[in-house]
């Protein structure tokens, strides 16, 4: 009997996160939308910002002595900050796209959609992971989809420095940042139960998220305030990984073409992978372990507050709901009357 209970919910949770799924397809706009903000960033970077980011390192090159017109110099300088960057883009992604994710789970509560699930034999634990889980793969995927983009965009202008090992390195933070941008996004929008705070909401956070992990320009470019409150975002340490993972190779290779530790380390320190949290030296170790920190705390504050995931609202499901029960009562009504005379 355990078994076949055993057997049931897994089928319970494999038709639910296929029907997830299969709404997420099934809205062009939402796949459109969903895709769009981690592509417009990029083309935006390639043709407005990367420019003012090369500019930022020529004052750099010479101050140290570096001749910036050495075609070998400058394919590293170029590979640096657009490797920068990118991995930047990817780690914003995994947070904007879980973010848009959401708004099946925001659709399902204001149209009462919930309503019908608690009134079936649909286990609620068995819900609420399947909205993770539907999260989490559809994130992963267009998340995949724009890494790939991003090495045929390296590769395609001669700048795809990196080895096999680091491109495991990176599908491991790809899948670990996912699990933590599921887990933060889905705890925020468990409380959200109409369309258009969902709207209001992930516009707010695609517009700022990017500047809050740093994704966009160096921490230290930002006011010491916002510096501190980037520190307690999750995504600024899987935004640090992404660019240990995507970089290594680039600054090594880099440092033995220029053989000059300052001028590394003062390329490095704008266009690195180390963090700097109230003074101390964050590095990936470390970056690594507070982001499973957060990983951990927003799991147990998910289990804490998953009932607001699948929370009974109002919505179609109510209007069904009432008409029948008005058409009931006025069936009673007739019954009764018919029994008077």
């Amino acid at each position: 009997m355990a078994a076949k209970t055993k057997t049931n919910y897994i089928e319970q949770l494999a038709s639910l996160t296929r029907r997830h799924l299969l709404v997420f397809i099934n809205s062009r706009m939402r796949v459109f939308f969903t895709l769009m903000v981690p592509f417009i960033i990029f083309v935006i970077y390639i043709f407005f910002l990367r420019d003012l980011e090369l500019m930022a390192i020529e004052p750099v090159l010479a101050q140290y002595g570096m001749d910036a017109s050495d075609p070998g110099l400058v394919k590293y300088v170029y590979t640096l900050v657009d490797s920068w960057m990118l991995s930047g883009i990817v780690a914003m992604c995994t947070i904007t796209v879980s973010l848009q994710i959401n708004n099946i789970t925001v659709s399902d509560k204001e149209n009462g959609i919930n309503r019908d699930f608690a009134s079936s034999p649909v286990s609620s634990n068995v819900l609420i992971l399947s909205y993770f889980l539907a999260n989490f793969i559809i994130t992963l995927v267009v998340c995949l989809v724009f890494l790939i983009v991003c090495f045929i965009y390296l590769a395609a202008i001669g700048e795809l420095i990196i080895t096999f090992s680091s491109v495991f390195a990176i599908l491991g933070v790809l899948v670990y940042a996912s699990i933590n941008s599921v887990l933060f996004t889905v705890f925020i929008c468990s409380f959200i139960s109409r369309d258009s705070t969902m709207g209001s909401v992930i516009t707010i956070f695609s517009t700022a998220i990017g500047f809050l992990i740093g994704a966009y320009m160096p921490l230290f470019m930002m006011p010491e305030a916002v510096q501190y409150v980037c520190g307690f975002v999750p995504g600024t340490y899987a935004c640090a990984l992404f660019r240990y993972a995507f970089m290594s190779d680039t600054i090594n290779a880099m440092a033995a073409y220029v053989n000059n530790a300052e001028l590394m380390a003062e390329l490095t320190g704008s266009f690195g992978y180390n963090l700097n949290f109230f003074g101390y030296i964050v590095t990936p170790g470390y970056q690594a372990l507070a982001l499973t920190i957060f990983t951990v705390l927003l799991a147990a504050l998910n289990i804490v507050f998953g009932k607001y995931l699948t929370a009974v609202t109002g919505g179609m499901s109510i209007k069904i709901f009432s008409k029948k029960e008005k058409a009931a009562k006025h069936s009673s009504d007739a019954a009764g009357g018919e029994g008077s005379d």
